[in-house]
């Protein structure tokens, strides 16, 4: 059995248009809240955390759902529900290092909003090497 079962077919960076700016911070929403109400709704309701661990969880969620989904699925929650789909600029899959950088700065969330160049690309996407793609 390969190591690549059940991930989606590469493709190459030339494939699908750059996804709009609008598409792509409702994706980050959608992300953001489903996280919130799993923090709030199902953890909130079955542990105890403190309020600095409260107020944190989410983002640790995000960063984590953000993560496995790229690595995964090639998209996020959100990315999935507005068609959109990350894409490596280099190789043939974002691995789970370009994906691990690019989560970790758009929980910062300031790079994300940074957008350099005529590719609409943010500043996460530009230093994990990713551009987000409308097949």
């Amino acid at each position: 059995m390969s190591s690549t079962a059940g991930r989606p077919a590469p493709t190459s960076p030339l494939e699908g248009s750059t996804a709009p700016f609008g598409r792509r911070l409702i994706a980050l929403v959608i992300d953001w809240a489903s996280c919130l109400l799993i923090v709030h709704g199902l953890i909130g309701a079955v542990a105890e955390l403190s309020p600095a661990a409260f107020s944190f969880a989410p983002l640790g969620l995000l960063f984590l759902l953000n993560l496995v989904g790229v690595t995964l699925g090639g998209a996020t929650f959100g990315h999935r529900i507005m068609g959109l789909r990350v894409v490596p600029m280099y190789g043939e899959w974002v691995t789970p290092l370009r994906a691990a950088i690019r989560a970790a700065l758009l929980c910062v969330f300031i790079p994300a909003l940074i957008v350099l160049g005529d590719d609409g690309r943010g500043l996460h996407d530009r230093l994990a090497g990713t551009r987000i793609t409308r097949p």
